[in-house]
């Protein structure tokens, strides 16, 4: 199948021709304002299926609205009928076209264009109204409010936001993507006639600043946000993608004595806490017990023993365990235990617990095994 995309170098371009081709959707022409424009005529002929994203919503004059919005939507047409090619074809349009405005008033020419050369020809035409796109690759400062929110947080840049009680209706990359290639293989999501992608996410301005800070400062925390929450996840993998490119890496604090060190890695609110144990040879470390707080072992580096004592018990059990035969071993509340290097290098334990530490209740208390 020949796929044209118009805008292929544009925010969802992009995203669209990357997972077109991990879907081994490999014969693909790219068109974008750069591109010789007497290939579109070539591209045209040969398309089997055309994804129109190309369009103008920044422009120095007023007049390149319709000039973009109408007058390209216009020439491809004008293309597929010079050679009879009535493949399907997708087009990018906006939920500002029900608006009194330029901008709007271009989106809403270039449905209703579309609409003609459908009932004219016959194509199937496939017109989506998308909301506010968000997610990588999306150009900052320009007109995203998510791209230019996490681009200048996560570059220690301000943010101006004159009323932050502004509802935002949101459709995430990726759904975009999943949604056109579902139209693509004739599966889209049809209302009326138009086409929509299904999971919209509505949310204030200023919740989304709120969740943005909150993962700038989790890299100082060592949190991670709830991602069971399906919006959260989606702008946390966003706002990642906005770090600059020399921040990548974040320090963890380490706690170190002679017996080795104890780095918390991660702490969530909702699922505990991550940590790394690293213990030299022949130390053992521990011997205290919990109420409440539980927790996991798991070796990856290194050989050792776990020893189990109930509180009002003399009977102690031992675990052997090493990064030989990967093993979680679990830890019960009411028994004090302890853990013993016995190799002859650093053995290394990453250890999870399910609820992060807090001093001032660390519900631990000390006893040998």
């Amino acid at each position: 199948m020949k796929i044209l995309v118009t805008g292929a170098d544009g925010f969802i371009g992009k995203n669209l021709i990357a997972e077109l081709r991990n879907r081994k959707y490999d014969n693909i022409f790219k068109y974008d304002r750069d591109t010789d424009p007497s290939l579109l005529d070539k591209y045209c002929k040969e398309a089997d299926f055309v994804f129109h994203l190309a369009g103008v919503n920044r422009p120095k004059e007023q007049s390149e609205f319709m000039e973009g919005n109408f007058g390209f939507t216009s020439n491809l047409l004008d293309s597929l009928k010079k050679y009879n090619n009535t493949c399907p074809v997708m087009i990018s349009s906006s939920i500002q076209a029900e608006l009194d405005n330029p901008y709007g008033e271009s989106k809403k020419a270039g449905e209703d264009l579309m609409f003609s050369y459908s009932e004219e020809t016959g194509s199937k035409v496939l017109i989506y109204r998308f909301p506010n796109v968000f997610g990588k690759w999306c150009r900052p400062n320009y007109n995203s409010a998510v791209a230019t929110f996490c681009h200048n947080i996560a570059h220690g840049l301000s943010i101006k936001v004159n009323d932050a009680s502004v509802i935002m209706n949101l459709v995430y990359i990726d759904d975009v993507v999943n949604e056109l290639i579902n139209a693509l293989e004739e599966k889209e999501n049809r209302v009326n006639s138009f086409c929509e992608v299904p999971t919209v996410h509505t949310i204030t301005l200023g919740e989304i600043l709120d969740l943005i800070y909150s993962f700038k400062k989790s890299r100082e925390d060592r949190s991670v946000p709830n991602m069971s929450h399906e919006f959260t996840k989606k702008l946390y993998s966003t706002y990642l993608s906005y770090l600059p490119e020399n921040q990548f890496n974040y320090e963890l604090k380490m706690n170190v004595d002679q017996r080795g060190s104890f780095t918390e890695f991660i702490k969530t609110p909702d699922r505990g806490q991550v940590s790394v144990n690293i213990s030299k040879p022949g130390i053992t470390k521990g011997n205290h017990w919990h109420h409440t707080k539980n927790e996991k072992f798991l070796v990856v580096s290194g050989k050792g023993v776990l020893r189990f004592r109930k509180i009002d018990s003399e009977k102690v059990l031992e675990y052997f365990v090493s990064s030989d035969k990967m093993e979680v071993v679990d830890i019960p509340t009411g028994y004090t235990h302890n853990i013993e290097n016995l190799g002859d290098t650093d053995m290394v334990t990453i250890m999870w617990a399910n609820e992060p530490f807090n001093p001032e209740k660390p519900d631990t208390y000390y006893l040998e095994v």
